[in-house]
């Protein structure tokens, strides 16, 4: 126990991997880049352990450039009629899937413009009538088609869209489960609002039909397919779940949900699709959409050896020999380019979509089905601790070399496990986070304790060491002639940073404590603007002033200075919840950021000289810093610095003018940071579109309007501080005429 008790803070930092692991693996913090690493392990295991080699019961009669340079592009439906018949009687095919949907009645064959002569231009021909109603069925190419494909082996494809109309063409097939079925479970099936379908002369005579859409990752990558989707409360079935069905003598789709077991005994979802005819039943496992993992063979099309294709002119125009495709399960798609059904897979960027529905057959009548199972969660959550607590007691004690054996045995075990459930018994386990920790403890533990840190410098580095970040420095070493403390004018973009709270506190704290506080204070925060490339001017008190793009160009000045704001309030709100802890007062934080022209370089007295920046610029982001306190928000950026930092997410908060200034200036406040401002926006979307009809009512002196739409902000965010504050402006405004030479500016006369 002393031994452990030595080494606690060595355990403790080989422990905060598997914290943030655990979190990772509970949902409390999801990290994107682990979810990245567990798609690229998985598709990079898949390709490892491809069969490559040809599955003979499914061929794919392929549309491709061969077939569209022979007869052209849409085919008519009586070619399809004819290619049914070729497959259905003269090949003796199984089975046969449309990848393909007809939501067009077809008019190639001028029928309709016929009909239309009978009636008017030649309604007196009495021969070109009766020679037209001779004719009449065999021109009728959807009633062909529609003949070809009724009592026969056949399954169309269709697919479901999502969008703001929730359009829909031609006829849905029957659903094959119905909500209650599910016994009121909340299954999270993916669900679609719109779709398009066969026309209804096909749909009526086709005995089957399912959908054929894939889901594309936040990768952009196809690995799963859905084998149920929702739609206005009825469930429809797949594709390959069809084909399928069908060729088991189309059983029952029922949903299969958990057993009562101690990993799974909270999943609201299905474990499982259960294919149900008669005494038999099989079990399809599923993920919680209700999807499954592609099995892929191959690298996939004509040459990727999962597969036969065949060209479907070569099979219309009869040049395969009879019966030669007898018994085959076929699929009727494209790897033509130019028909847009070529998809991005873990074993091909370019991959035929027909092939995926494919694979997943071939994987259903194997068995081998592929799936994250319900229990996944505790199941990494079972790994992470194992490893993660041996790893954290085991380090400390061992040499460096035993420490990198454990290690590495450790790493090895998590692989080989994963590896194994995966082929053994289909499993798909998250792996990365195991890793990540692992490698990552490593890491921490044997670097603990090791910080270098440089005390020598140069020249330049003495002139500006105690303003600029070392890594700037090392920059400026490179070209010392290129720098100098002679004042130049340049673009920059300048923060003030006022620490609230402060005075409250030296009323209740020693001067120690409080010098202890706001040094620890300062210091985080300056790191923070070091680490994002600025230069501190000066600190003034309880406020810290640093600027960007000097004494080194930095062309991204303007976004490095957003950053570093966003970071800082967050450092702040940590450093609360420290506080809290340690029952220590709050404090708050108020920053402006402003970009303009501004004098830079070595200014003050012959007695203490600093590097600064002055200028109207300077004097515009104190008086912003300022304002951040009126507006209730942490930070408030110019115009000028917002239209340079474009990749955040920004709310605009008024337009001022300060004191000493003439020309009003719009003000913002920034939402998010880069890299997550697309989704800020979309989150934020409705609440941010309200307050902007609420400025341009409220700059229209349309108070009703605003009030309305202040209204609806407040029922979106209650606890917003700008809502209220327009919302009081509003109320005190009504009484005011109506003032044409008003420029909706709020005018400030203190600093």
């Amino acid at each position: 126990m002393s031994l452990l008790s030595r080494h606690w803070p060595r355990i403790a930092v080989t422990l905060i991997p598997l914290v943030f692991a655990l979190l990772h693996a509970g949902g409390i913090l999801r990290l994107d880049v682990l979810q990245r690493l567990d798609d690229i392990i998985y598709d990079a295991r898949l390709r490892a352990t491809m069969p490559g080699t040809v599955d003979e019961r499914i061929v794919i009669v392929d549309f491709d450039e061969k077939s569209l340079a022979e007869f052209g592009w849409p085919w008519g439906r009586d070619k399809h009629a004819a290619l049914v018949d070729e497959l259905v009687d003269r090949q003796k095919v199984a089975l046969l899937g449309f990848d393909v949907v007809f939501a067009e009645a077809d008019e190639s064959s001028g029928l309709k413009r016929l009909n239309q002569l009978a009636r008017d231009e030649l309604k007196d021909q009495p021969g070109f009538s009766e020679k037209l109603r001779q004719l009449q069925a065999s021109l009728d190419y959807d009633a062909v088609f529609a003949k070809a494909i009724e009592n026969r082996p056949v399954v169309m494809g269709y697919y479901f869209t999502s969008d703001r109309d929730g359009r829909v063409s031609g006829a849905l097939p029957a659903p094959v489960m119905s909500r209650d079925a599910l016994q009121g479970r909340p299954i999270k099936f993916i669900s679609w609002n719109g779709y398009g379908a066969n026309i209804e002369q096909l749909a009526r005579a086709a005995p089957s039909g399912g959908f054929f859409n894939s889901i594309t990752e936040g990768d952009g990558v196809v690995r799963s397919i859905p084998l149920l989707a929702e739609y206005k409360g009825q469930y429809y079935e797949s594709l390959a779940l069809a084909m399928f069905r069908m060729l088991m003598g189309q059983p029952g789709v029922m949903p299969g949900f958990p057993q009562e077991k101690f990993l799974s005994r909270s999943y609201p979802g299905l474990e499982s699709i259960l294919l149900k005819q008669g005494e038999k039943t099989l079990a399809i496992p599923v993920d919680d959409r209700v999807a499954t993992l592609v099995p892929f063979r191959g690298k996939g099309g004509a040459s990727g050896g999962s597969f036969r294709y065949v060209s479907a002119a070569d099979v219309l125009a009869k040049r395969i020999a009879p019966g030669l495709l007898k018994d085959k399960i076929v699929l009727i798609g494209t790897t033509a380019p130019g028909l847009l059904d070529l998809r991005v897979t873990p074993v091909g960027a370019t991959y035929p979509g027909v092939e995926t529905h494919a694979n997943v057959i071939s994987g259903f009548l194997d068995g081998k089905v592929f799936v994250k199972p319900d229990y996944a969660l505790g199941f990494e959550a079972i790994v992470l601790l194992l490893s993660g607590l041996t790893l954290a007691f085991a380090l400390p004690l061992l040499s460096a070399p035993k420490a990198v054996a454990v290690s590495v045995a450790v790493v090895a075990a998590l692989a080989g496990l994963n590896f194994w459930l995966y082929e053994g018994y289909g499993l798909v386990l998250p792996l990365a986070s195991a890793l990540v920790m692992a490698l990552t403890a490593f890491a921490l533990n044997m670097s603990y304790g090791y910080f270098v840190e440089s005390r020598s410098k140069r020249e330049l580095a003495n002139l500006f060491g105690t303003y600029v970040p070392p890594e700037l420095v090392d920059e400026m070493v490179k070209d010392p002639d290129s720098y100098s403390m002679k004042a130049t004018t340049r673009e920059l973009t300048v923060m003030f940073c006022d620490i609230r709270g402060f005075t409250k506190m030296s009323e209740s704290m020693e001067p120690t404590q409080l010098q202890a506080l706001l040094n620890s204070v300062f210091s985080r925060l300056t790191d923070l603007i070091r680490a994002n490339r600025g230069t501190i001017d000066k600190y003034m008190g309880d406020c810290v002033m640093a600027f960007w793009g000097a004494p080194v160009e930095t062309p991204d000045h303007a976004s490095l200075a957003v950053k570093t704001a966003l970071e800082m309030t967050a450092a702040i709100h940590q450093m609360n919840e420290e506080h809290r802890a340690k029952g220590l007062p709050e404090i708050g934080i108020g920053i402006g950021l402003n970009t303009g022209t501004m004098c830079v370089g070595d200014m003050g007295s012959d007695i203490r000289r600093s590097y600064t920046v002055i200028g109207d610029a300077v004097n515009l982001g104190s008086r912003l810093e300022g304002l951040s306190k009126t507006y209730g928000v942490e930070i408030v950026v110019s115009e000028p610095t917002r239209r340079q930092a474009r990749d955040f997410a920004w709310q605009e908060l008024d337009r001022v003018r300060v004191k000493g200034k003439d020309r009003a200036v719009a003000i913002f406040w920034p939402i998010a940071p880069a890299g997550q401002a697309e989704q800020a926006g979309k989150d934020c979307a409705g609440e941010l579109n309200t307050w902007d009809w609420a400025l341009k009512a409220y700059r229209a002196q349309d108070w009703d309007q605003c009030d309305l739409q202040l209204l609806n902000l407040q029922r979106l965010n209650a606890k917003k501080y700008l809502y209220r504050l327009y919302a009081e402006r509003v109320a005190s405004m009504r009484s005011l005429p109506f003032d044409p030479a008003w420029d909706g500016a709020t005018n400030f006369e203190t600093k």
